[in-house]
């Protein structure tokens, strides 16, 4: 990186630093801006916008507003980020997600009763697309195994996608 664009990048920084907080209702345009791009947990937007906010009592009436207009709410952040992620993950990822973006226990442990009744099958696509065909051996099986472990699947889930199960019967 040349000096001019440290220099740059370092003016731009010393500016955000001094830079004054929103008034309210810039800080509730960019709440705004950041749901209408995406859903949000009252968290998320909380830790985003904290350094825009005046006061934190503003930035907690905004967020009561929001949520009382329903345009912020962690139930449906947390119904559509779990249906996103069933695509490529297990229960068990897809509830540390969630529980990472502040979405409350209750509410994850309920969408991950739904998931679980999906999981074999989503594991199967997921593995069919990655492999395949069962491994012939136990590197192999391991591999397949490790592969879908890292994707948030259950131990009982994985042995039957990779057919771990029918191998150890017939040793």
């Amino acid at each position: 990186m040349s000096s001019l664009h440290r220099r740059v990048n370092a003016a731009n920084s010393n500016d955000r630093a001094v830079r004054e907080p929103d008034s309210p209702q810039a800080l509730r345009n960019r709440a705004l801006r950041l749901l209408a791009g995406r859903e949000h947990t009252c968290l998320e937007l909380t830790r985003k916008l904290t350094p825009h906010a005046p006061t934190p009592e503003v930035l907690q009436a905004l967020l009561e507003t929001l949520m009382a207009k329903g345009l912020l709410s962690d139930e449906r952040y947390a119904e559509a980020r779990s249906h996103s992620l069933q695509r490529k993950f297990g229960v068990s990822r897809i509830a540390r997600d969630l529980r990472d973006k502040g979405v409350a226990a209750e509410t994850v442990e309920r969408l991950m009763l739904d998931a679980q009744a999906t999981e074999l099958s989503r594991a199967r696509e997921i593995w069919k697309k990655k492999f395949g065909l069962v491994a012939s051996d136990a590197a192999g099986r391991a591999k397949q195994m490790r592969f879908l472990a890292s994707r948030g699947f259950g131990f009982a889930v994985i042995r039957r996608v990779t057919g771990a199960e029918d191998a150890e019967e017939t040793a």
